[in-house]
């Protein structure tokens, strides 16, 4: 495993420094503006695809974003520059940014709902973590996966967000990271999807998952079995509860929704529902791997509670809501979404879930999630990949594809019947323009009455 050197650092360890520097010279009191901020998206990446358990494709990005802003009163302009590299070249490149905006800056509206930090709060962190090189993935898949269809995506390293202003204030954040999709391809539409991800790689850890999915693969030959519509008794694993609280996330959390009766839990704000008292969500910020703190400087707390004991506790509030409503803001982001979402363990021992689940289905996947109902937070989607029907507590034979429509509030309510006792972490996937940092931690769930339409 490649475990961080203190004495050989980085380059994104270096890069800390050069950050500050740029700040020096980028956030300082200037005509015209009240305040100067400097925000820094940077990564170095390891992006790898396989086909056949072989390297179809593999992908080193190392990449640096700098944003300047001015703010003069309610009017703000940004720009967003590619950093060089070469210290002395994007001083000279991001001082002429600022100097365009602030010619600009007159002519930009003035925005009612802008808000910004009071006060000067400093933050850093620096999570080293295990993140392998690209050569020990190849060789885990090579050593775990051969004689299989092992097709996946891996990707992983370092991501720093970085933020400073002219007031002085400071805020470092990098983690190490990776998060890896695969699947053992069978026949046709049929294979077991699988995944891995955190922030210390164990090739132990990724042989047993992969061992476990090859066992599974042999199930997909059995004849497929075909539910007829109906509630049934199901087991949702962490990977599939991702979908689901991923889409509770649009609109659930937010005080903009919830004020305008838009959000998708607005019978449990009205006091219409509840969901089962073991149901604890929260936006955890310390405890996962998206920075505590936003472009404008706002810093969140380490966790705001949304659900506790199964009723509302809380939302997340952006500037924008806060200035609107006349709150504290908890530095959320401009969607109100949660980017540290945590549902709470149980006490459900993950080797007991085929026995306690009993007669049922397994759920490994859920696709294509959307709202059927946003009132009732009502749900629908389609199952996927390898989910299989379980009688008295083993799978023995894989399902077919099927539509659900179901209520999170009835799911999670009266039709919650444990949650297990290990949660997991499961990053966001999406690499569109850089590796996001957003991510879910979640337990297995056991749910009576699941609800497939067809």
């Amino acid at each position: 495993m490649s475990e961080h050197d203190p004495m050989n650092p980085s380059a994104m360890d270096l890069l800390q420094p050069e950050f500050l520097k740029l700040a020096e010279r980028i956030c300082t009191a200037t005509p015209g503006a009240d305040r100067v901020t400097l925000y820094l998206n940077a990564e170095d990446s390891d992006f790898i695809r396989f086909n056949r358990a072989a390297v179809r494709q593999i992908t080193r990005v190392a990449q640096r974003y700098a944003t300047v802003a001015v703010i003069h009163g309610q009017r703000r302009a940004e720009s967003t520059i590619t950093l060089t590299g070469d210290l002395a070249a994007d001083t000279d490149s991001l001082l002429a940014e600022r100097a365009q905006l602030l010619g600009d800056l007159p002519a930009v509206p003035e925005d009612p709902h802008l808000l910004l930090p009071d006060s000067i709060e400093g933050t850093s962190r620096h999570d080293h973590g295990g993140v392998p090189a690209a050569t020990e993935v190849v060789d885990a898949v090579l050593t775990h996966a051969q004689g299989t269809d092992f097709v996946g995506f891996y990707q992983g390293g370092a991501v720093v967000r970085a933020f400073a202003d002219s007031r002085g204030q400071r805020n470092w954040h990098k983690v190490d990271s990776f998060h890896f999709d695969w699947c053992l391809y069978h026949a046709a539409d049929k294979a077991v999807k699988t995944g891995y991800s955190g922030t210390h790689w164990d090739s132990a850890e990724f042989g047993r998952r992969v061992a476990a999915a090859r066992e599974r693969l042999a199930l997909l030959a059995r004849p497929v079995k075909t539910l007829s519509p109906g509630a049934y008794r199901t087991y949702f694993t962490p990977v599939a509860m991702t979908e689901l609280l991923g889409t509770l996330s649009w609109g659930g959390f937010g005080l903009k929704a919830a004020r305008t009766a838009t959000s998708t839990l607005v019978k449990l704000q009205r006091g219409e529902a509840a969901m089962s008292p073991d149901v604890q969500l929260a936006e955890r910020t310390a405890a996962g791997i998206a920075p505590r703190f936003s472009a404008l400087g706002f810093v969140k707390p380490d966790a705001t509670a949304l659900v506790d004991g199964g009723k509302v506790a809380g939302q997340l509030v952006s500037p924008r809501s806060a200035r609107e409503y006349g709150v504290a803001t908890t530095g959320a982001n401009g969607n109100e979404s949660p980017e540290s979402l945590s549902l709470a363990a149980g006490t459900l021992p993950e080797a007991d879930v085929l026995k306690t689940l009993g007669t049922g289905i397994y759920v490994s996947n859920l696709w294509y999630l959307n709202y059927s109902d946003r009132q009732a937070c009502r749900m629908t989607g389609m199952t996927r990949f390898a989910c299989f029907w379980v009688e008295n507590g083993e799978l023995v034979a894989p399902l077919s594809v099927m539509r659900f429509d179901d209520s999170f509030l009835r799911m999670f309510g009266d039709g919650l019947v444990a949650l297990t006792d290990t949660a997991e972490l499961i990053p966001e996937s999406g690499t569109y323009g850089s590796r996001q940092l957003a991510s879910i931690t979640t337990p297995g769930a056991l749910v009576e009455g699941f609800n497939l339409v067809l």
